[in-house]
């Protein structure tokens, strides 16, 4: 079995580069989601809808 190396987009192991965090995409995302108690995660949203969902089904 032949193992590769996880290459970075930068070229340079241990160092990459997120256009949406040098944007500030990534900040608005996550101050919208704690000022507004909307996740805008897909793992986010399909755990509050479960929770909303089991809540109304056992009334917990």
């Amino acid at each position: 079995m032949v193992r590769r190396r996880r290459t970075t987009n930068t070229g340079i192991p241990g160092l990459s580069f997120s256009w949406k965090r040098a944007l500030g995409i990534s900040r608005a995302r996550t101050n919208f989601a704690r000022k507004t108690g909307i996740p805008t995660t897909r793992a986010g949203m399909e755990r509050k809808i479960g929770n909303t969902i089991l809540k109304a089904l056992f009334g917990k």
